[in-house]
């Protein structure tokens, strides 16, 4: 493919290993609407045949192969001869033809560099390769573009790639041509800091004219830092420090004036305050398109005195890392244990733009009442093949940090099988400094508390106020309604606190009592909480019972259950049906709740109620006896065998960590039902702006708005970005989403760190079972319980499940709640002691096991199991 690529689509369809990466990169943002010059670009392939003609392919390769010393004399040597060789006479007449046309007649050219490695994920080559600016004529043309080529083989272009272990037969070139543009300023941008390693944060460098010094870093410019806001997701100015030189007006490339450094004229900012926040929307925008999941990018950028334009974009490959000073060395490990309850499945991008913030929020309020400093800017989630993992050691070390929680400790609460941060010893002034964090928690943390059932309350108020008031009249409604919902659900501290901070008594009782019955403490924690004040999820399950067991005694509603299709209106019963009374009783109740609800794709209850009312059939003959015998059953024996293990001064301790335990699990499901409310009417505004757009052309369907980020969506709005542009990048990503499914994600990662400590870490992770036919994992509910296994993926999957099964799932949100009032026994493949299922099977005081990756994959249909709550296992008995 020795020909030219004259135009973007063209770029775009020949691929990062013929266009190279920087020109790919580019040919994406134009594609989705970004402001991008014209370009046309030389293939790698152009590239070869230069290198062919020449004849010193081998001799480049045996010299790029030599020890350091003699590589640089070597390579030195061969330059002389490799610039002397000209292009190919075809590709110069297909540019000199190129060259007459607009906009390409008697422009000044950029002749940039595109290896197919440059610009991406691992490796930048940041001023590695050649680039020339204000090229003009064909004979300069000729020589630029060698000049690039060349720059493959220069000392310093082969020492990077040997450092990257990057095959030197592998290297290779495609060149980039662009008008350069009249800049009036330019500069370069990150969309994180990329010295503390902030990805709230974006730091601006602008200076007056062509941009070469300051890329080349012979100037620093105007250094501009703005702070993307947690609340509702705008950019503020946060500082501008000056520093661009003076400046004096010179003649333009293609006529006019520009400004450059040097001049006597007064100097000012290169960017007023507006600018700065528009420019750094722009990048940020560009960052997303690129990628929503790590949208870190350095992008360069110029100003014509109208608009701003993009001229690269690359991923940010070296940046610092945003974490505790004693984890610096040891890996982040980032884990799906607990968010695989939660959201099990891939992230659209909506999805994801609110779980970012909304996980620091949960996670940080409990610690921040302590007064221990966090962090500023640590993320403790991130997005890897579209999945939600969590950092687990900030979060290993916050917990030993504030609250003297060991890594090992923390692990069983947060659930799933990884390894632990090393940890120092306390020093006495230390422990006497948790201490006293632990007292401020105490003495705030109940006042907080306090305020959680009026945030409840008034939750479910405001949810049923915004979802029934008419929708807003155009885009501009929209926004200011989107934005005035997100403000106020993420002002929510006594929300976030009861939902992120549940696990503190839970976790001093478990430990209390493994002190006098060593490994037993989750048995007989999860036995002492069985019963007692229900739940909001057991109270919306008994409820569904209920309204199941009205059903089917009305000869009327059990009939048309009976033959019901799905989507049949529950409402075409008379208005006084027993049934229809109650069935709408519960959905006023619990109608905001779905199965998955995390997802905002997700239809709720009130919404498609199909899998309620197929639910009910088998809900009705659910016996409500039974489990509440067991509660009570399991409680008392773990209460008598409780009081005999601790010592009577302890037995006053004991009563209060269970009711506290009990209380703040408790507060914890009310807190998810309270969020969920919330959550419905933006899924509403979301869906309705998204029909709008559907009108408009922008897009296929109203949830192609869910596969953007909240930011793109508002700034299309705000006509920062075109909507029609929109299904391209919609395209794009569904595409991606869909290849990310046939991708097993890995239940843990590691990043950073040194290498054999991540791997002597790995080495700690608990094994998945034990030898034999016996699976070890946490027990999280008491008793033993013996039945068929039934294999269940998703909760409307269910009706398969009799009295007395073994219930097996790959994790549990509240929707599957139904199908515990009929399980014998419990386990799950992920979750800790806050799991949903987790929480859930002890208020049932079912048997449960959770904690055991991969085990749907080692079990059959129907084998008999026997669980034991007691002690963490699951035997195969057939």
């Amino acid at each position: 493919m020795n020909r030219l690529l004259p135009d973007w689509p063209a770029i775009l369809a020949a691929g990062a290993a013929e266009a190279g990466g920087k020109a790919w990169a580019l040919a994406r943002l134009a594609r989705y609407g970004f402001p991008v010059p014209d370009a046309m670009a030389l293939p790698v392939a152009a590239y070869h045949a230069w290198l062919d003609q020449s004849g010193l392919a081998n001799d480049l390769h045996t010299a790029a192969a030599l020890p350091d010393a003699e590589r640089v004399a070597a390579l030195e040597a061969l330059r002389p001869s490799l610039l002397a060789q000209r292009p190919d006479d075809a590709l110069l007449a297909a540019l000199r033809q190129r060259l007459t046309m607009p906009p390409w007649r008697d422009a000044a050219l950029a002749v940039r560099s595109s290896a197919p490695q440059e610009d991406g994920a691992s490796a930048s080559f940041a001023g590695i390769h050649a680039s020339l600016l204000n090229v003009r004529g064909e004979a300069a043309l000729a020589d630029a573009i060698v000049a690039v080529w060349a720059s493959l083989w220069t000392p310093a272009a082969v020492a990077y790639r040997v450092r990257l272990g990057i095959v030197h037969h592998d290297a290779a070139m495609a060149v980039l041509l662009m008008p350069l543009l009249p800049a009036r300023a330019s500069g370069i941008g990150f969309t994180c800091d990329p010295v503390s390693g902030r990805d709230d944060r974006l730091v601006i460098h602008a200076n007056w004219g062509l941009g070469e010094s300051l890329v080349a870093g012979a100037t620093d410019g105007d250094e501009i830092m703005l702070a993307e806001q947690a609340r509702d997701d705008s950019l503020a100015l946060l500082s501008y420090v000056p520093g661009a030189k003076a400046v004096t007006s010179v003649p333009a490339p293609g006529g006019g004036t520009t400004l450059v450094p040097g001049g006597a004229e007064r100097r000012e900012p290169v960017l007023t305050p507006a600018q700065s926040l528009a420019l750094g929307e722009l990048l940020r925008q560009a960052a997303l398109a690129l990628d929503y999941g790590h949208p870190v990018y350095d992008c360069e950028w110029a100003w014509d005195g109208e608009r701003f334009w993009l001229l690269q974009a690359r991923p940010v490959t070296a940046r610092g890392r945003c974490t505790y000073p004693e984890l610096l060395g040891q890996p982040d490990i980032w884990t799906r244990g607990n968010t695989r309850d939660v959201v099990p499945d891939r992230l659209p991008p909506m999805d994801w733009g609110s779980w970012r913030r909304l996980a620091n929020a949960l996670l940080e309020t409990g610690f921040c009442l302590t007064g221990f400093p966090m962090l500023p800017g640590a993320q403790r989630t991130g997005l890897f093949d579209g999945r939600l993992y969590l950092n687990l050691s900030l979060i290993q070390w916050e917990g030993y940090a504030a609250f003297d929680v060991a890594p090992a400790a923390m692990n069983r609460l947060v659930g799933g099988r990884q390894p632990e941060i090393h940890v120092p010893p306390r020093t006495v002034r230390e422990r006497v400094v948790v201490g006293a964090r632990m007292v401020r928690y105490l003495l705030r943390a109940g006042a907080l508390r306090r305020q959680g059932a009026p945030a409840i309350a008034e939750a479910m108020r405001l949810a049923r106020q915004w979802r029934e008031q008419p929708l807003p009249a155009d885009d501009a409604g929209f926004a200011a309604e989107i934005r005035r919902q997100a403000c106020h659900r993420h002002a929510q501290a006594p929300l976030h606190f009861m939902q992120g901070s549940g696990g503190a008594c839970l976790s001093l009782l478990v430990d209390l009592l493994d002190a006098h019955r060593p490994g037993e403490g989750h048995a007989l924690a999860s036995a002492l909480l069985a019963g007692g004040e229900p739940s909001v999820t057991l109270r919306q399950g008994y409820a569904l019972s209920e309204v199941a067991r009205i059903a089917m005694a009305d000869p009327l509603a059990s009939a048309w259950l009976a033959t019901r299709r799905p989507g049949d209106d529950w409402r075409g019963l008379p208005a006084d049906n027993p049934f229809r009374v109650a069935f709408a009783d519960f959905l006023a109740l619990y109608g905001h709740r779905c199965v998955y609800e995390t997802y905002l794709g997700n239809p709720r209850w009130r919404e498609a109620p199909d899998y309620l009312l197929g639910s009910l059939p088998g809900l009705a003959s659910a016996d409500m006896a039974v489990a509440t015998a067991r509660q009570r059953q399991a409680a008392d024996a773990a209460w008598a065998e409780a009081r005999r293990a601790l010592p009577w001064w302890k037995r006053p301790l004991l009563g209060r960590l269970v009711r506290t335990a009990k209380q703040e699990t408790n507060d914890r499901e009310a807190a998810r039902s309270a969020l969920m409310a919330y959550a419905e009417p933006a899924r509403l505004l979301w869906l309705a702006l998204g029909e709008r757009w559907v009108e408009r052309g922008w897009l296929a369907g109203a949830d192609d708005v869910l596969f953007l980020m909240p930011a793109e969506a508002l700034a299309v709005r705000d006509g920062l970005r075109p909507g029609a542009a929109l299904p391209t990048l919609i395209a794009d990503r569904r595409e991606r989403f869909a290849a990310w499914q046939a991708q097993p994600p890995p239940d843990v990662i590691l990043q950073h760190g040194d290498h054999d400590d991540a791997a002597a870490l790995a080495e700690t992770m608990i094994p998945l079972t034990a030898e034999g036919r016996v699976f070890q994992g946490v027990a999280v509910g008491s008793g033993v319980a013996t039945g068929p296994a039934r294999l269940i993926q998703r909760p409307d999957d269910g009706a398969r499940l009799a009295q007395g099964d073994i219930l097996v799932v790959p994790s549990t949100d509240p929707a599957w709640t139904l199908l515990f009032l009929k399980a014998g026994g419990l386990v799950m493949e992920t979750g800790g002691f806050l799991s949903h299922g987790a929480i859930v099977a002890r208020e049932f005081g079912i048997p449960a096991v959770v904690n055991l990756p991969g085990i749907l994959q080692r079990l059959r249909e129907g084998e008999r199991l026997r669980v034991d709550g007691r002690h963490g296992t699951v035997s195969r008995l057939d």
